[in-house]
């Protein structure tokens, strides 16, 4: 979303008309989440993406006809039937997409808020935002005999890394190319700094209660912990897990783990409380490398976050894409 949203500003300030397809029906394994967004400029630029390759092609060529005509347009691409070369879905998935000239300034993503798009009906291209907080996730809905695209938007997930060691980088790395806030917090000045961790959006020096009082972990929110000394790790996973952070996981032996559970027990966690935390932290992937390591801390996060297991995909029967 954010590479098209972006291309728009730019487009435009040069002066030039913008169409922005967003895909608002998935079914079956789409390629692409509800609000992917393919941005295409009257000179025939593309940014973002609706598929993934699949049919990009094809939606410039209608972009163009609704740049020209004003008229938005609601396509619907599928696995192609006879003709291997007919723009379709390899995948095997649908998605429908909705063609509109850009008007006026998009929604900001970063706003908590819901824009309503009608996509099908007589008022098809009418838009209206709403910050009711009733709606908790994007879908199509089917309002008086129209189809409506609602889109949730709000800040992107956030990170919080307790300990500025090498790890903390590769973690604030890896997270920004997911689009995510990163926040490193360390008590020990000489390590929470630029140099030693350049890829954060945010370094504090400070103790962990200072922190998670300053950042309040919400249910966007993953904390990991990093510090290995108990002065430190025992106050900030005692503060997350009692939060709303949707993940909580921390580095350390099997050894360590039991120490800590039973030093988190004697601050008032309760067993409930600590059956969230994910101890040592990150899917069974064999990394060695602090680099691999954030693969895999990040990889349990995403998994955490969608409700999965985090197994091969080849022996679920689940939708690839949650």
């Amino acid at each position: 979303m954010g590479e098209a949203l972006a291309a728009i500003k730019r487009w435009r300030d040069s002066g030039q008309a913008v169409a922005l397809a967003t895909v608002v029906a998935t079914r079956r394994s789409a390629p692409r989440p509800l609000g992917s967004k393919l941005a295409v400029s009257e000179t025939g630029e593309l940014a973002g993406s609706v598929s993934g390759g699949c049919v990009e092609s094809d939606v410039a060529v209608h972009a163009r006809e609704v740049l020209e005509s004003g008229k938005p347009k609601l396509l619907s691409y599928g696995i192609p039937d006879e003709d291997a070369w007919e723009v379709g879905l390899p995948c095997g998935g649908e998605i429908d997409v909705f063609v509109e000239r850009v008007e006026g300034e998009p929604p900001d993503p970063e706003t908590a808020q819901v824009v309503f798009t009608v996509v099908e009906g007589e008022r098809a291209g009418e838009r209206w935002v709403s910050d009711d907080g009733e709606l908790t996730r994007t879908q199509l809905l089917e309002r008086d005999g129209e189809r409506v695209f609602a889109e949730v938007l709000g800040p992107p997930p956030r990170l919080l890394v307790f300990g500025a060691v090498d790890l903390a980088e590769e973690l604030c790395r890896a997270a920004k190319g997911l689009g995510w806030r990163t926040v490193v917090a360390d008590a020990r000045a000489r390590f929470a700094t630029a140099e030693r961790i350049p890829s954060a959006d945010e370094l504090q020096v400070a103790w962990p209660e200072e922190v998670l009082e300053q950042f309040g972990p919400d249910d966007r929110t993953a904390v990991v912990v990093l510090t290995h000394e108990d002065r430190w790790d025992v106050p900030a996973l005692a503060g997350a897990l009692a939060s709303d952070a949707f993940y909580v996981g921390a580095l350390g032996s099997r050894r360590t783990q039991e120490r800590r559970r039973e030093q988190l027990l004697e601050t008032g966690i309760s067993e409930e409380q600590l059956e969230r935390l994910c101890g040592p932290a990150g899917l069974d992937l064999g990394a060695g490398t602090p680099a691999e390591t954030a693969v895999s801390i990040l990889a349990e996060i995403l998994a955490v976050r969608a409700g999965r297991d985090g197994g091969r995909l080849r022996a679920s029967s689940e939708r690839i894409h949650a």
